[in-house]
C-alpha cells in the first residue's frame, strides 16, 4: 500500500508541473520578444547616435574638431552595439519565430565584434560604419517579421561604459 501512495503522489506532482511549464514558457517567450526588442533598440540607438551621424558628419576625418572624444565614444558605441546585438539574439532563441528571423544575421553580428577597437583607433571608413548600419537594419528587419518591431533607443553615454 505504501508503493501505490507513493505512485499516487508521483502522478499529481508529473501533472501539477506540466501546467506552470507551459505557462512559464509562454512568458518566456512574451519576455524573449521584449528583451529583444530592449537590447536590438539599445544597439541601434548607440550605432546612429555615436558612429552613424558623427561619421556622416566628418568628426572622424583627420583634423576634425573633437575627433578624439568622437572616435572613443564611437569605439565604446561599437563595443556596447556588438554586446546587445549578441543579447539580443540570446533573447531571441526563447521564441521561435525570432530565432527563425535571427539566426542568418549572426556572421554579420561576429563581423563586428573588432570594428569598435578599429573605429576608436580611427581606422574605420565607409566600409565598416556600412557594416553597423547593414547589420542594424537587417535586425529591425527581421524583428519586424517576427512581430517583434525594433526602434531605436539612444543609450547614455554611462551605459557605453559601463
Amino acid at each position: 500500500m505504501t508503493t501505490a501512495a507513493c505512485n499516487g503522489d508521483d502522478e499529481q506532482s508529473a501533472s501539477g508541473a506540466a501546467t506552470p511549464t507551459s505557462t512559464s514558457t509562454f512568458e518566456q517567450q512574451k519576455l524573449a520578444k521584449t528583451r529583444f526588442v530592449a537590447n536590438a533598440g539599445l544597439a541601434a540607438g548607440a550605432t546612429y547616435q555615436w558612429i552613424v551621424k558623427p561619421y556622416r558628419a566628418g568628426k572622424f576625418t583627420k583634423g576634425a574638431d573633437g575627433r578624439t572624444f568622437a572616435l572613443v565614444k564611437a569605439g565604446l558605441a561599437g563595443a556596447f552595439t556588438y554586446n546587445r546585438l549578441k543579447a539580443a539574439v540570446n533573447n531571441a532563441k526563447g521564441d521561435p519565430l525570432l530565432s527563425k528571423a535571427v539566426v542568418p544575421l549572426t556572421a554579420g553580428i561576429e563581423s563586428l565584434k573588432e570594428l569598435g577597437t578599429k573605429l576608436r583607433k580611427g581606422e574605420a571608413g565607409d566600409a565598416d560604419v556600412g557594416a553597423f548600419e547593414s547589420v542594424i537594419n537587417s535586425i529591425k528587419d527581421a524583428g519586424k517579421s517576427a512581430g517583434a518591431e525594433v526602434v531605436d533607443k539612444v543609450p547614455s553615454t554611462s551605459q557605453l561604459g559601463g
